[in-house]
């Protein structure tokens, strides 16, 4: 169930086992995903369906005359996105902070979903904004990646995401990992409803930094 892309990059990983790992998404939870797609969609003639609390099944509709495209469409556009945009994405607030706060006690490894394509540019716009952590470029599902990573790891895992179906996949595959749903834009946070497993759901770095921090300490409780 893991692409042979993933798998390899998996295999590349030199992490501590006795340190604990902070595993975290990147678009929509360090860099600005939807303002930026939104955009670009209506340079298309496009518009975002943001009323759905399927936040990844996308639902992209025509202006002309208002009806979601097709599937293949959908796939189409996503994919000339990542391939144009990737590079220049910006970042969401305290995001950079927070993660090289993490790095002081745990590693780091960015696990992100777009066309494996797109990878060096995901590499290359992250480094433009001093994150240097391991990313790996995933297709599908999270759980099973997760579970793979986590598997290396005798410490604490945490895993950030905003995605519902990336959090709930990785609850199936690796339920000792303490999950976050970070829900940055409020009209999704509005329709998603909440996931009684997580350990923390917020909409800001701010709430998240010092919980991950409790949760890599063994010795500080929460």
């Amino acid at each position: 169930m893991i692409h042979e892309l993933t798998i390899a990059q998996i295999a590349e990983l030199r992490l501590d086992r006795h340190r604990p790992l902070v595993i975290c998404d990147v678009d929509e939870v360090i860099v600005h995903f939807t303002s930026d797609f939104e955009d670009f969609l209506i340079a298309h003639g496009l518009w975002l369906d943001t009323t759905s609390s399927q936040q990844f099944h996308f639902s992209i509709r025509s202006k002309s005359d208002q009806q979601p495209i097709s599937d293949a469409a959908t796939g189409k556009i996503v994919s000339q996105f990542f391939a144009e945009r990737t590079r220049y994405m910006k970042t969401i607030p305290g995001a950079v902070e927070s993660l090289h706060e993490f790095a002081r006690f745990a590693d780091v490894v960015m696990l992100t979903n777009l066309p494996h394509e797109a990878g060096d540019h995901r590499r290359e716009n992250l480094a433009g904004h001093g994150i240097n952590f391991p990313v790996v470029t995933n297709s599908g599902p999270k759980g099973p990646a997760i579970k793979s990573i986590a598997s290396q790891i005798s410490a604490p895992v945490v895993f950030i995401d905003d995605s519902p179906s990336f959090i709930t996949s990785a609850y199936e595959y690796a339920p000792h990992v303490h999950l976050i749903h970070f829900i940055h834009d409020e009209r999704f946070a509005r329709v998603v409803q909440p996931l009684e497993f997580v350990s923390l759901r917020t909409d800001n770095w701010a709430e998240i930094k010092p919980h991950v921090l409790k949760l890599i300490d063994l010795n500080s409780p929460l």
